[in-house]
């Protein structure tokens, strides 16, 4: 996940009958007013409704790279992200009390956490390119709706396709429909610092991480699953009401241009990298989502230390959203420390099969935690660094996300799979996550190569 934000206040004005002047001007799209025809006729209802959630920003030139209103647009995607990426990182807690709670195996509970990831990414070619249209407020406020009702009717649901309408399915498109216009937008703010600013911005991740397994844990046997959901879905609903009023789109909207980009499939480096990613993201969420069942079954630990073990891993990937992202802003470029990141990544992975007690456990959770966290936030400032045009990002960045949505639709449930075809035992599972990693890796090399040449020292 390369974006910038800033803090601004939003400009909710709006007009209903425009200057034939500005009905003639080419401008007049590009400050998001829509006319419906050339005459001097006022603007329907629905036209003026449409011109006040059409936020197309205006083009200030080179991304400012700092200020006020820069900067406090990443306060509004980290909690954008809390909101939307913290749910998948607590989702190892709710696949231990689903599995206690409902009669279905581990790897059919694993399918609600898969639905809500692949929608997150699958949605984003769509709302990747209607924030590049300009119509980024109103994809965001819907997404933010369909995560407060995916929550709250979470909290209804007492059967395993209820949960997995609302969590997965209901929960997955809202997410979406936020995640990748927040990804873009912030790349409009920042070049020399993107890395840095999505980083930030991606440690909401870790946040929800920490946040929502922790409210879990402590009122969960107090008040109950009904009840604990709800404390979640108002905690969300106050996260996702200061974005809504102050995120400010800053270039003009991208009146033309397809859906789906195809054009970018000819870059082998761009197509090269996708594939990689998508390898690296199949085996990336098997240790997320199942390290909670392993320390229980194969440790033996009680379900306490069991969440425990996902906070830590949750925590420990917080400053590593953060510092990856600064050295690659300051030295050596997003993809040239995403490559060594994701060879660690897949090594940790290796590194799990010898765990047998819960002292080697917990020092795989925190190195674990350290690169998975920052392979997440470095591989979104990579896609970004392959795309020039700032107009395209949206739709560049929501086809690689729609991609790599197939690889966390299937590679939880495959690991849980592998885990009941092994009888218990994880290693099939683990073998599965750290492998495919690896291939994801060598891949990304490839894309590296074929977009700088064998130049060791190109920043990229």
């Amino acid at each position: 996940m390369q974006n910038r934000l800033d803090a601004a206040s939003l400009d909710t004005s709006c007009k209903t009958t425009p200057t034939a002047s500005e009905r003639n001007d080419d401008s007049v799209a590009e400050k998001g007013f829509l006319a419906t025809d050339n005459t001097t006729a006022p603007q329907t209802f629905t036209s003026n409704i449409i011109s006040y959630i059409r936020t197309s920003g205006n083009d200030h030139g080179p991304p400012p790279d700092g200020g006020l209103q820069a900067w406090s647009q990443i306060l509004w995607a980290h909690l954008t992200i809390t909101s939307t990426w913290g749910y998948v990182t607590a989702f190892g807690v709710f696949q231990t009390y689903y599995t206690q709670m409902l009669d279905e195996t581990p790897s059919t509970i694993s399918w609600i956490g898969s639905v809500q990831v692949f929608f997150l990414f699958l949605v984003g070619t769509l709302s990747g390119r209607a924030s590049d249209a300009g119509y980024f407020k109103l994809i965001w406020g819907i997404g933010a709706l369909l995560v407060l009702l995916g929550v709250f009717m979470a909290s209804i649901s007492t059967q395993y396709w209820q949960l997995f309408l609302s969590q997965g399915l209901c929960l997955g498109i809202g997410s979406g429909l936020m995640f990748c216009p927040v990804l873009s937008l912030i790349s409009t703010y920042f070049a020399k610092n993107r890395a840095l600013a999505v980083g930030i911005s991606a440690t909401g991740s870790s946040t929800g991480g920490l946040v929502f397994p922790a409210v879990l844990e402590q009122l969960l046997p107090r008040i109950g699953f009904p009840w604990t959901m709800r404390v979640l879905g108002f905690l969300t609903l106050a996260m996702l009401v200061p974005p809504f009023i102050f995120f400010k789109p800053r270039v003009p909207p991208r009146t033309g241009g397809p859906v789906v980009e195809w054009e970018a499939f000819k870059d082998p480096s761009y197509t090269l990298f996708g594939i990689g990613v998508f390898f690296n993201f199949w085996g990336l969420y098997v240790a997320f989502f199942y390290i909670g069942s392993f320390a229980r079954d194969i440790i033996g630990v009680d379900h306490s230390t069991s969440i425990n073990l996902l906070l830590i891993m949750n925590g420990a990937g917080m400053p590593s959203r953060i510092i990856p992202n600064l050295l690659a802003d300051r030295s050596m470029g997003p993809m040239n420390l995403l490559i060594p990141v994701m060879f660690f990544t897949a090594i940790t992975l290796y590194g799990w099969i010898g765990v047998t007690q819960i002292k080697g456990l917990y020092a795989f959770s925190v190195i674990y935690g350290i690169f998975a966290a920052s392979l997440q936030s470095l591989f979104p400032a990579s896609l970004t660094s392959l795309t020039e045009d700032f107009k395209k990002i949206g739709v560049r960045t929501g086809m690689v996300l729609s991609i790599i949505s197939f690889a966390c639709l299937t590679g939880s449930p495959i690991a849980g799979a592998l885990v009941q075809h092994g009888d218990g035992n994880y290693l099939y599972a683990q073998c599965f996550a750290a492998s495919s990693m690896i291939c994801g890796c060598m891949l990304v090399v490839l894309a590296r190569v074929w977009k700088t040449g064998w130049v060791l020292r190109a920043r990229i």
